[in-house]
């Protein structure tokens, strides 16, 4: 099977003001999910801000994580497919 990287932006009003018990069990309620999708989803990493969480996922197609949204009640604001990555070290690339 081949993934696609995607970022998802979730509006969560005051997600920066969640607590470590909070975020554990949303983390626990989002991993029940995932192995109920396997293996057509896996969760990479979360940044959460202020008001929003973006998070970094792998999967098959859009519909998926819209599927893990739908689910797990957590939104899927906005999901936006990775076409390419840089970083520092493009720049010295050949």
């Amino acid at each position: 099977m081949t993934f696609r990287q995607f970022i998802i932006e979730r509006d969560i009003p005051a997600a920066g003001s969640l607590g470590r018990e909070q975020l554990q069990a949303a983390a626990a309620k989002s991993n029940d999910v995932l192995r109920q999708l396997a293996p057509r989803i896996q969760w990479v990493e979360s940044f959460v801000t202020a008001d929003k969480l973006f998070c970094v996922y792998l999967a098959d197609d859009p519909e998926t994580i819209r599927e893990h949204a739908e689910k797990s009640g957590f939104p899927a604001t906005r999901i936006t497919e990775v076409r390419k990555r840089i970083d520092p070290m493009t720049a010295s690339a050949a």
